[in-house]
């Protein structure tokens, strides 16, 4: 039986080689919608293991399990590689309402990654609210004993999701930072989504170099219960918001990436990586951000050795742990690649979510951009249009040089930011074959790029219909 294995193997390899292009995109994509193993592997992570903070018992049990189904997979290495992470613990459900002269309004609040708790009875005083770092500095003195309100929004008429989310997501980071610094209490920061519902999304703050004395809680609020505030604040700038939350920073504890890779058969010594993040928030289960780039890019290994394609450049999968609240994964990766003098030719990150996936983003040169766009008409068939420069991703940031391609996977994020960093970030949101056109869109370029390598890609005219 393993002689007739390898046979059959052997016979795939050979019909791969002889295959067009065409055909063998086909062939991925064929392999994927009915034989994926994305979905599968999405479901444990989600609802067997659940949210993967950093440093938490399920990110561990994630690591164990990724770890095993790569090893089932039948690569050529697996292993995992130390780094350490910071622990931060949400404690007990955060309650937060503001008082007004009539009423008392209970809202929905959660702790922001990183942030200190309030004191046990909780945190009250009054509030001020601004919608820009700007307009926080022109308040000055003003702030002092008071509790911020950034209630600065997405922009809802930028297309480009990410666009509208990097032009507020400042606030959230850094709005304890400058709040602190004029003697704020208390930071409650609009949620970062372009949906109004009753869900708040965390994320990560810092408090950078400020003093321990002037750290301050920092909260975030949903859009509905942000709206009633500004509202509320407009009638009664007189108003209180309380707010308490028991959330604790520990000392940093061991974690791993998890890699697992092919050897390339006529160049070993380029590594092109392929990976997504394993930590997640806690609110939800993490499904979007990162588990679907977490199983697209091990499924891009399967994928591969299902479709019969023997790489020249050895494939690695990396899962990134710590991302959310350090990148202390992505940055160990590329320093031991670094250490160990490794050429890392490419690297592809998904990170954002599991939806259509609609094309994707080059950090690289105009000369490799220009003849990338070949391939265009190769992903035509599977709606693939969108070849641009821009952001690749956090997690092969550190890798960035001026020899290596670095790229990201962009779905469709109209919905995204309804899910990241929320309670409603569940399996139950992601769409099976939305994941699977992910995995397939992830492994054809993977395939190109290994065929062709980044500094000898074909003339444009070779692709063009």
């Amino acid at each position: 039986m393993k002689q007739l294995t390898l046979l059959l193997t052997l016979l795939l390899s050979i019909n791969v080689t002889a295959q067009t292009d065409q055909d063998v995109l086909k062939t991925i994509y064929s392999q994927s919608l009915t034989n994926g193993k994305a979905y599968q592997w999405l479901d444990h992570l989600s609802n067997q293991i659940g949210g993967r903070l950093s440093g938490s018992v399920n990110a561990e049990k994630a690591v164990q399990y990724t770890k095993s189904e790569l090893e089932k997979l039948g690569v050529d290495k697996v292993w995992l590689q130390e780094v350490m992470v910071p622990k931060w613990e949400r404690g007990d459900k955060e309650v937060g309402y503001f008082t007004t002269i009539n009423n008392k309004i209970d809202v929905n609040i959660c702790a922001l990654g990183g942030s200190i708790a309030t004191a046990d009875s909780g945190l009250e005083a009054a509030v001020i609210e601004v919608k820009s770092f700007e307009e926080l500095e022109a308040l000055g003195d003003q702030v002092k004993g008071k509790i911020v309100f950034f209630n600065g929004a997405m922009n809802p008429e930028l297309i480009h999701t990410f666009e509208a989310y990097g032009g507020c997501s400042k606030q959230r980071y850094a709005g304890a930072y400058e709040a602190g610094k004029l003697g704020a209490v208390g930071v409650i920061v609009r949620s970062l989504n372009l949906r109004q519902d009753d869900l708040p999304h965390t994320g990560s703050m810092s408090y950078m170099d400020l003093p321990n004395e002037q750290r301050i809680p920092s909260a975030a609020i949903s859009t509905n219960d942000a709206n009633k505030l500004s509202e509320a604040l407009q009638k009664d700038n007189n108003l209180t918001f309380y707010f308490k939350q028991n959330c604790q920073q520990f000392e940093d504890v061991l974690s791993y990436n998890v890699i697992g890779e092919i050897r390339g058969s006529e160049y070993p010594n380029e590594f092109m990586v392929v990976g997504g993040h394993l930590d997640s928030w806690d609110l939800g289960d993490g499904s979007h951000d990162d588990g679907a780039g977490v199983v697209q890019s091990m499924d891009v290994l399967r994928l591969l050795k299902e479709s019969g394609i023997k790489p020249k450049r050895t494939i690695r999968v990396v899962l990134f742990m710590n991302e959310e609240n350090g990148l202390r994964g992505g940055k160990k990766y590329a320093e031991e690649a670094k250490r160990n003098n490794e050429n890392h030719v490419f690297a592809l990150e998904s990170d954002s979510g599991g939806f259509t996936p609609r094309g994707f983003s080059f950090d690289c040169s105009d000369a490799v951009l220009n003849k990338v766009l070949g391939w265009e008409s190769l992903f035509k068939p599977y709606l693939i249009h969108y070849f641009e420069k821009g952001y690749s991703g956090a997690d092969i940031g550190p890798l960035k040089n001026d020899n290596i391609v670095l790229v990201g996977l962009r779905p469709d994020s109209q919905r995204y930011f309804d899910h990241h960093h929320a309670a409603n970030d569940t399996f139950d949101a992601v769409n099976k074959r939305e994941l699977e056109l992910g995995a397939a869109t992830m492994t054809s370029l993977v395939y190109l790029f290994d065929k062709y390598g980044t500094n000898t890609l074909p003339e444009v005219k070779q692709f063009k219909d």
